[in-house]
């Protein structure tokens, strides 16, 4: 196990409710505050929407509304809020949403106390050391951006698609209602899977030994989210089943499952340019790319590949033929997300991309990627193949 420091400020407020709370909370930063939300009625229709306005408005918070996030958040809606906060002089950010909407509000955040363009943070020409208190009202369990310290945000010039990590920007708090999420349709509730189950594996697929105490925590939060997230499709109103899933996806990418190890994050850089460049959801482009990285892969790590199959997947073990083993693991992630109707290729997404080598060539300009086994642009190259 490998030395670590680990530390998150992230208040997380759990439970039926709980949301009415939020003007509470961020009366302690400041008056004015820059509420960040989807735009589309659903939202402002929604009684979460109504629920938070209205303690804000108890706590006698100025507020100004930025709408518009897309999926895959984009630099000109981040700009957007940046000069808002700049004029208004806005004390603090509050996302209502998930993932996409959460990464706006961190970028925003940085940009609002940087003289130059924000986009040098994800660049990586700038370390911006400060940023605007940013507070969520989780609405879809996804991405674990409520309490991470990274944001994605897409470059609609050229459509490249970045992360930016800063222990700065993780939210000071987080209110996550499971009862919140009951009327996310079924999509979007797959793909967030998804992205969970990633974060957990990126850090699970790794070189590093004697880590058995994180490799349990990473295979309990798998077989929790196998466990209920088909339950969540089946009975959108099950709370106890949301619960688990909403509690899975930040327990996946709060940076606990990190400690002491070193993660691999490969599918991840792969997945965002490729996000960028055909604008599929994160968690599709993540349930693409997976098992094709693991099928190229895995030949070199049996191991660590049966491991996950017999403790994740409750494949017994063969002794005679432990390749055997490891692929049946990887066949079982690939049944399971099939039966959650999720793509398994770009073409069963209704995607063709041309742009495949560029993307090999992006994700690889600063040299190989991964760390259970590192990928040059060929290697990279040869999954985004097999991934058509």
């Amino acid at each position: 196990m490998k030395n670590f420091k680990y530390q998150n400020a992230t208040k997380i407020i759990f439970g039926r409710g709980m949301a009415g709370c939020v003007g509470e909370e961020i009366a302690a930063y400041g008056k004015k505050v820059l509420f960040h939300h989807y735009g589309d009625d659903f939202i402002r229709s929604s009684s979460v929407y109504q629920t938070v306005l209205q303690s804000l408005q108890a706590q006698g918070l100025e507020i100004i509304e930025l709408t518009g996030v897309q999926p895959n958040p984009v630099l000109s809606k981040v700009r957007e809020g940046i000069e808002i906060c700049k004029r208004e002089k806005v004390d603090f950010i509050l996302a209502l949403g998930g993932g996409s909407v959460i990464d706006s509000a961190k970028a925003i955040g940085l940009g609002a106390t940087y003289d130059g363009d924000v986009w040098d943070h994800y660049t990586k020409k700038h370390v911006i050391q400060q940023t605007l208190p940013v507070g969520v009202v989780l609405t879809i369990p996804a991405t674990g951006s409520e309490s991470s310290a990274g944001s994605v945000i897409t470059n609609e010039d050229g459509h490249i698609k970045l992360l930016g990590s800063n222990g700065r920007t993780r939210p000071v708090f987080a209110i996550m209602d499971p009862e919140v999420t009951f009327t996310v349709p079924r999509y979007p509730m797959a793909v967030g899977g998804v992205d969970m189950m990633s974060h957990v594996m990126e850090r699970y697929f790794t070189c590093e030994e004697h880590v058995e105490l994180t490799d349990r925590l990473c295979e309990a939060t798998l077989r929790t989210i196998i466990h209920n997230l088909p339950r969540t499709l089946q009975e959108p109103t099950d709370y106890n089943a949301r619960a688990e899933i909403v509690f899975a996806g930040n327990l996946a990418h709060n940076g606990l499952l990190d400690c002491g190890r070193v993660p691999d994050w490969s599918c991840h850089f792969i997945a965002h340019l490729l996000g960028g460049f055909t604008n599929l959801a994160h968690g599709a482009t993540l349930s693409i790319l997976t098992p094709h990285w693991m099928d190229y892969i895995y030949r070199n790590h049996i191991d660590r590949f049966a491991q996950f199959a017999v403790r994740v997947w409750d494949i017994p073990y063969n002794e005679a033929d432990p390749e055997q083993t490891a692929r049946a693991g990887i066949q079982a992630l690939r049944d399971f997300w099939k039966s959650l109707d999720l793509p398994m290729t770009l073409s069963e997404a209704g995607v063709t991309c041309d742009r495949l080598e560029e993307l090999a060539e992006l994700v690889t300009e600063d040299g190989p990627i991964g760390s259970i086994q590192k990928l040059d642009r060929q290697d990279v190259l040869n999954i985004l193949l097999a991934s058509r």
